[in-house]
């Protein structure tokens, strides 16, 4: 062990909390002097939330509001509460949120709930409850999607997730190993965590800069159950780490983050596509999934597990069987390496090149920020009330650039950059 690791090593759980808070709102983030903050949480979160919000304050926050979670009182729901209700969602939050977003208010959410907490719910109100919150939250997560604020997600290590991930541990082991997964992943144990993100970030600029160039006009994947040529949207740009949001700060929206990703073109995904780590979708476990698409739209949709939750997913609307986003990974990238299937999709999408169904990020398009939404259809970009990764990559996979002569370019073999 050199001295570095050893005086990371050294630091207590407590210190290391407050340095996981100090990157999210430093780096993360990008908080502003006289920013609200809006922050969500679970309640075994709170002492990430606790430390969050005294950096916030550190940096100047005016105001920091979090809104708690409690997976127990949601079960309560599924067991106590009339049917009709599950077509209900407190749209008068979301109203707020979408308010503070406009308002000039930053956006911090604290991941790690069960990813199994609604696995043994009636899968039919899973999907009209989920429905419902997209519908309600439409408004702010169009903020987001477009990246008109600044915005990060960080995880907490819950007894919940640890136990999903460690079965085999005790709790407080299980715990200790997930917490100790997190600072790693997201270079909490470094000597200079924020050096450190600034090196990490201009490196996946360098490599978002390099696919611009190339200007590739398709991807087409290779590997064990996958056949798959994807178009990407006229005018995309590629983008890794962080961006400039819409009211000026730099953020990088995901802690961690390995991919670089831009908008495919909604009409031009053809072939079949095989899942290559399961998808925990809000409380539930989806495994094995297999899609075909033709001409853009799943036209056929597997699962091995979660088929009925699979199902409703892409039933939600049209936009949500076309695919909104897709992004590159190393199969090296530091979460990988771990060998660990972490069951969250902030971490297990930065393990594995993946796609995502839904709504698209106009950030990925040359002036996008400034495009109606007719004009950003027009070039290809996905509309829906959903935006949902899931993991096609692994060390058996080959990705070609496709040029705009039609010419395949390697651009990754076995998972790795050619």
């Amino acid at each position: 062990m050199d001295g570095v690791a050893a005086r990371t090593e050294e630091r207590t759980h407590e210190q290391k909390l407050d340095r996981l808070a100090e990157v999210a709102i430093k780096v993360g983030l990008g908080l502003r002097a006289g920013q609200e903050l809006v922050m969500t949480a679970s309640l075994d979160a709170v002492p990430l939330a606790r430390r969050i919000t005294e950096q916030a304050y550190r940096a100047g926050a005016s105001l920091v509001t979090t809104f708690y979670s409690d997976d127990e009182a949601a079960l309560m729901r599924y067991h106590f509460a009339p049917d009709e209700c599950f077509d209900h969602a407190a749209k008068w939050l979301y109203d707020g949120m979408a308010s503070a977003f406009k308002s000039g208010a930053a956006r911090l959410a604290i991941t790690g709930g069960n990813p199994t907490l609604l696995s043994n719910e009636d899968a039919d109100k899973v999907g009209r409850a989920n429905r419902a919150v997209s519908r309600a939250y439409r408004p702010a997560l169009e903020l987001i999607t477009r990246h008109e604020i600044n915005w990060t997600i960080v995880a907490s290590a819950t007894p919940a997730w640890a136990a999903a991930m460690f079965p085999e541990d005790t709790p407080e082991v299980a715990l200790a190993k997930l917490w100790e997964a997190i600072f790693k992943t997201t270079r909490i144990d470094r000597e200079d965590p924020v050096a450190a993100w600034k090196t990490h970030d201009a490196e996946l600029q360098k490599r978002a800069a390099r696919l611009n160039e190339k200007r590739y006009a398709a991807l087409l994947y290779r590997g064990p159950g996958t056949d798959f040529r994807l178009g990407l949207a006229d005018d995309h740009l590629w983008l890794g780490g962080g961006t400039t949001a819409g009211n000026g700060l730099y953020c990088i929206p995901n802690m961690p983050t390995e991919e670089v990703f831009t908008t495919p073109h909604k009409d031009r995904a053809d072939g079949t596509v095989t899942a290559t780590k399961p998808l925990s979708h809000q409380g539930t476990m989806i495994e094995g999934i297999q899609v075909r698409f033709e001409k853009g739209r799943i036209v056929e949709a597997r699962a091995s597990r979660g088929q009925e939750v699979l199902q409703k997913l892409i039933d939600t609307d049209e936009g949500a069987r076309h695919l909104g986003e897709v992004a590159l990974v190393p199969h090296s990238s530091p979460i990988a390496h771990s060998g660990m299937l972490f069951l969250n999709t902030l971490f297990d999408e930065n393990a594995a090149s993946h796609i995502a169904l839904g709504q698209a990020y106009s950030s990925c398009l040359r002036e996008g920020d400034k495009l109606t939404p007719e004009q950003l259809a027009a070039k290809g970009a996905n509309d829906s009330l959903i935006h949902v990764d899931w993991m096609i990559g692994s060390d058996k996979l080959d990705i070609d650039g496709i040029t705009a002569g039609n010419v395949a370019e390697p651009l990754m073999r076995q998972g790795e950059w050619v």
